[in-house]
């Protein structure tokens, strides 16, 4: 008899799923089972045979970038794959063959020591990925073991079925279907932080049928399937079908609880693991951002490549001479005898010369090799880890508020940070606090609200008012003080609203800013009630109704609590609205409203939305007060305030009511593809003749400190645009708020807000309108260009909204509108959407060919943050999806200036330098060995010690080089931010420019000349020792290797503008360091030695005409750079040095 493994039986083996389907559903559920849609899920049943065949992945997640396995080979492929270090692993391979000028060792070291130490920085930084996935992967969550109990469980031991219980401010492990909680119909609140970078609450909730599933036994026989979509990106779709008992159910986005995203305001939720690992959506979004190279670095790469050049020319140079002097050695005339040209070696035969000329060919190109700098890239590197660290340790970046540092993502563009052209900014934000605070209100056609705005202040001071400083709402005392609330008015505070004429309006009033909302009251430790809601619009609401004395301090799935006040009794009582429904806000239908049932028994509609849909849908008797209303708004627009019509609606508890919200439940409940459109026609159907109560402003503040970062950029000359989805008026206003628009800046702007194209949208010719829009956006283009061109010594301000932008993107018209808005000084872009951000970042930089920032706090900015040269992420309330996507980070848009203007200024400049100084440095002493190649004959003899020439780059020249990429700095932070027009020696690339690179080339061919000549003609003509001896090839060497390590030092001593005890260290350590290496590996035996024995103790040390020597050929080598500097400053100075003149 057949063992049969006893088991739950699965309810899907039981029913027929074709049977079930129904009728209503979707296209996209009708491709269950088909490719891309063929996911199953046993639920409950993870350890089930059925599961198990499936082979799904586990949920351990790994974000490094090595394995142990493959970290050597993978990491030598990194390693590898630039060009130089390529060169240097053959010439390495060459060395230890004949051709070798040499020995292989003393090539090998330096490379496998720079190698090395790049694979060792990859492998700590790898090591701290790897910790914190390990703490991921170890955190624990309670699982359902099947026998009636839950068991923690490590997040890595999770597998697709599981049935999970996760309770309240913890993370989910896995993607997970919601299948209850706490609450009676299935609802959770859950902060998506990690994945949208949003802050604001989401309200999930379960299926109706598996929102009961709670106790322990019905969790025990709770069995179903779930067949759904395969894993994927789409943070915001999913698409699959529940099958329990005998029934199919459509799961949508609402019921799906992602990895990374954590439960709040809920208790506990049970869930089912439908996606684990590397399957979740989460991690199927974690894609490196785009590589960016700074321009310095796509330059040196050219630099190489004349580098390479010149090293094969000299190369061939020597060999063309090699083999006309073999040639000549031919027919026993000797020239050379010394070489014995009657008994050589393939590499010496005067019979094939051009074969002795092709060998000496190769081995020029690894004698030569030192032109290419074998530890560059090694020393930049290091250079800006300890860059990126003093920005990362920076206090003047430091927000205290948030405790948030600036962070350097990455070290790779830190001198990009001096070179910004244009900065792209976001508004919301980013300028502003994106902390909404409740100033103002139109109640019943009257204004409430004595404060004034700081764009109100800006507008005053535009047109010369005089400003009372008792009105600015940053001085606010009764209010200020409460987050959130910045409204001061005795009309309505302390319970004076009773006093007011319409009192019933205004009771009516925040009454509805007190429901009508999706926020969550929550008690601290201290008792104070704290809203959190999906905007911070309704939270600034349900403070403002607190403040006035409507408190709302409760909240369940069926109603709403309120604590306010009685006006016919004067005390404080606890009111209750039962919520029926809520229709929710969308920015399609731009308004959110709530049915309730007051305890009068009335049956509300509240509502509030935008004023351009919220005002056709007043009833006519509900108009009362339209028209002051209107003027109040228009009023508030132009403050910079964002601002919300109020009404509501008595509803007849009757028949019409029922039928519709039996309709409403039905098309809720739905799962056919005109669900979403059978809701917005029945919502539309009911939201209409409302009683208008008034408006609300709440104001978004500038963040402290922009006007003055923003007016320092300017003056550094970077050109700032900025793009924002607010409306026109609002957008022109906060520029001059935030010193954007400046006084004497003329305006140019580009809108379709016309009569003409007004006209033309009521008639509804979609052909006519573009065609229209089109002609007009291009007249007015050419019109603004014109204006500019004429006046062109007046600064230009260009503001296009988004309608005119979509047309002016056009491909007929793009150039035309880039010219335009390059030749201003500030350019505002109302009304963007994500994409058009991300396609103006891409115009800006291709059109201007030069260095962009964007800058912004959202993920709607996360498009241009990554289109952009490089990238600043703001991390405020709107979560951190822009700085998981950025290069820098920092707090507060303020700290733009001092990243710019300080660190990006002196990163430019140190690592200009450092590149052109290692350029200088490797090309004087390469040449020193062509020099002295061309004295010897091209016979291949190097001029120096095999370890000499391995240790220059590695240990004598390598640190003070450093010390100048990470310390130098031309003038202190202060005075970089009180003259901020040194800012454009990085824009205008004037360290790093052709000339100035060709100038240290230069300077290095020079220098090799001075040394070699002055020292052959000084050492080399006649006694050298005392005892009459002369100077032989080790000694002429070491002198001149001596001269190279002093002179490229003390050249090092002379570009430095700052020193510090380190740079004094390391510069003349470097040299002590020389000679205590002369004194140690002078002392080995001559066979590991061979030409350093004793040389410098014997016969350089006791020889005065060696220091001499040493002394003469310095000074001679330093006078060219010296004298240069010194005309400079003296006819041509530089910025920076007018500056330190003035500080003298």
């Amino acid at each position: 008899m057949a063992r049969v493994r006893k088991r739950s039986t699965h309810l899907s083996k039981l029913c027929s799923f074709s049977c079930c389907r129904r009728a209503g559903a979707t296209d996209e559920h009708a491709r269950i089972g088909q490719k891309g849609y063929s996911r199953v899920v046993y639920c409950n049943e993870a350890d089930s045979q059925e599961q198990i065949r499936l082979k799904y992945r586990g949920n351990y997640v790994s974000t490094t970038k090595y394995t142990a396995a493959n970290f050597i080979p993978k990491s030598l492929f990194e390693q590898f794959r630039r060009v130089a270090n390529v060169y240097f692993l053959v010439v390495a391979c060459v060395s230890f063959s004949p051709l070798a000028p040499y020995s292989g060792p003393s090539i090998l070291a330096p490379l496998v020591i720079v190698i090395g130490a790049t694979i060792a920085k990859e492998g700590i930084e790898d090591w701290h990925r790897r910790s914190q996935d390990i703490e991921a992967n170890n955190r624990k969550v309670e699982v359902f073991d099947g026998n009636g109990s839950f068991k923690e469980t490590k997040w890595k031991d999770i597998r697709v079925g599981h049935l999970v219980k996760v309770c309240k401010d913890e993370y989910f492990p896995a993607d997970l279907l919601l299948l209850s909680s706490e609450y009676e119909d299935g609802v959770c609140y859950v902060e998506t932080m990690n994945l949208d970078g949003e802050t604001n609450l989401k309200l999930k909730h379960a299926l109706e049928v598996t929102s009961s599933i709670r106790g322990v036994e019905t969790i025990k026989d709770f069995r179903a399937v779930i067949k759904c979509e395969d894993p994927n990106e789409h943070l915001y779709s999913f698409v699959g079908t529940l099958y329990y008992e005998c029934k199919q159910y459509a799961l949508s986005p609402q019921q799906i609880l992602l990895r990374g995203s954590k439960l709040k305001n809920t208790n506990y939720i049970y869930g089912v693991v439908i996606f684990t690992g590397h399957d979740t959506k989460v991690m199927q979004n974690a894609v490196g951002p785009p590589s960016k190279r700074t321009r310095i670095e796509r330059t040196m790469d050219k630099i190489f490549y004349i580098l390479f050049s010149a090293l094969v020319l000299v190369s061939f140079v020597g060999s063309v001479v090699f083999g006309i002097e073999t040639k000549k050695d031919n027919g026993g005339n000797y020239g050379r005898w010394y070489l014995r040209p009657d008994s050589t070696t393939v590499f010496f035969d005067s019979r094939r010369p051009l074969v002795a000329a092709f060998l000496h060919f190769l081995t020029a190109l690894m004698l030569y090799g030192y032109l290419i700098p074998i530890s560059l890239y090694v020393s930049i590197e290091i250079c800006k880890v300890l860059q990126s660290i003093f920005i990362n340790q920076d206090q003047a970046m430091y927000d205290e508020e948030t405790e948030r540092p600036a962070q350097a993502r990455t070290s790779n563009l830190n001198e990009e940070l001096g070179q910004v052209y244009t900065i792209l900014s976001d508004k919301t934000g980013t300028l502003t606090c994106n902390s909404m605070e409740f100033v103002k209100c139109s109640i019943a056609g009257t204004a409430y609200g004595r404060g004034m705005t700081e764009v109100e202040v800006a507008l005053a001071r535009k047109r010369g008012e005089i400003i009372d400083e008792a009105l600015a709402t940053d001085t606010a005392e009764p209010g200020g003080s409460v987050k959130g609330f910045n409204f001061r008015d005795e009309r309505i505070m302390n319970g004076n609203w009773v006093n007011e004429p319409h009192s019933d309006v205004i009771q009516k009033f925040f009454r509805v800013l007190a429901t009508c909302h999706t926020a969550v009251p929550e008690v601290t430790e201290s008792g104070q009630i704290v809203y959190e809601a999906e905007s911070t619009d309704e939270v600034a609401f349900a403070i403002a109704a607190r403040e006035v004395g409507f408190q709302f301090f409760s909240r369940n799935q069926t109603g709403i609590q309120l604590h306010e006040l009685d006006p016919s009794t004067g005390e404080r009582v606890d009111r209750l609205y039962k919520l029926l429904h809520v229709l929710e806000f969308s920015s399609a239908r731009r308004r959110m409203s709530v049915i309730v049932r007051n305890p009068e028994n009335q049956l509300l509609l509240l509502s509030k939305g935008a004023d351009s849909v919220m005002f056709e849908r007043l009833s006519e008797h509900g108009r009362m007060f339209e028209v002051q209303t209107k003027e109040h708004i228009e009023r508030y627009s132009e403050a910079g305030l964002r601002t919300l019509v109020v009404a509501y609606r008595e509803l007849d508890d009757d028949d019409g009511y029922k039928l519709w919200e039996e309709e409403y439940v039905k098309a809720k409940t739905s799962v056919g593809a005109d669900r979403d459109d059978l809701l917005d026609k029945l919502t539309d159907m009911i939201e209409r003749d409302f009683i208008l109560l008034g408006a609300t402003a709440v104001e978004d503040k500038l963040q402290k400190g922009v006007p003055s970062c923003i007016d320092k950029l300017a003056r550094a000359g970077i050109r700032i645009w900025v793009l924002t989805g607010d409306k026109k008026g609002t957008a022109i206003n906060i520029g001059y708020a935030c010193s954007l628009l400046r006084h004497g800046m003329r305006q140019i702007v580009i809108t379709l807000e016309l009569p003409e194209i007004e006209a033309l949208e009521k008639q509804g010719d979609k052909d006519a309108i573009a065609t229209a829009s089109l002609e007009s956006v291009e007249k007015q283009i050419r019109d603004g260009k014109s204006q500019v061109d004429e006046e062109s010594s007046i600064e230009f301000g260009l503001i296009i909204d988004g309608k005119s932008l979509y047309f002016a993107l056009d491909e007929n018209l793009v150039k035309l509108f880039m010219n335009l808005a390059m030749s201003c000084a500030t350019v505002i872009c109302c009304r963007s959407s994500p994409k058009q951000k991300a396609v103006v970042t891409r115009l800006v930089k291709s059109v201007t060919n030069k260095t962009t920032l964007a800058v912004g706090d959202g993920s709607n900015d996360v498009g241009m943050i990554q289109e952009a040269d490089i990238g600043v992420g703001i991390s405020g309330v709107e979560g951190m999806q822009a700085v998981m996507s950025s290069d820098f980070s920092i707090a507060q848009f303020r700290f733009l200036e001092h990243l710019l203007l300080v660190h990006g200024h002196w990163c430019y400049r140190r690592i200009a330098k450092m590149i052109c100084y290692f350029f200088y440095k490797n090309i004087a002493f390469g040449f020193t060995l062509f020099w002295f190649e061309a004295y010897a004959s091209f016979s291949g003899q190097p001029a120096y010690n095999d370890w000499y020439m391995s240790c220059y780059n590695v240990f004598f020249t390598s640190l003070p080089v450093i010390a100048l990429g990470v310390f130098d700095q031309d003038v202190s932070a202060t005075l970089c931010l009180e003259h901020p027009s040194l800012y454009q020696e990085g824009v205008q690339n004037i360290l790093f420019s052709w000339i100035r690179i060709l100038g240290w080339m230069f300077n290095g061919v020079l220098s090799s000349i001075t040394i070699f000549f002055l020292t052959t003609n000084s050492i080399t003509v006649q006694a050298f020792r005392n005892d009459g001896q002369v100077a032989d090839y080790s000694v002429l060497g070491l002198t001149m290797y001596t001269c190279v390590v002093l002179t490229v030092n003390c050249q090092m001593a002379l570009s430095v503008n700052y020193f510090t005890w380190i740079q004094h260290l390391f510069i003349w350590g470097s040299i002590a360091l020389w000679f205590i290496f002369l004194l140690v590996y002078g002392s080995i035996p001559p066979t590991l030695s061979t030409t350093a024995y004793k040389v410098f103790i014997e016969a350089c040390a006791p020889s005065i005409r060696f220091w001499l020597t040493a002394l003469l050929v310095v000074i001679a080598t330093l006078l060219p750079l010296f004298s240069y500097k010194a005309f400079q400053i003296r006819f041509r100075p530089m910025e920076h040095d007018t500056i330190q003149a003035t500080r003298l």
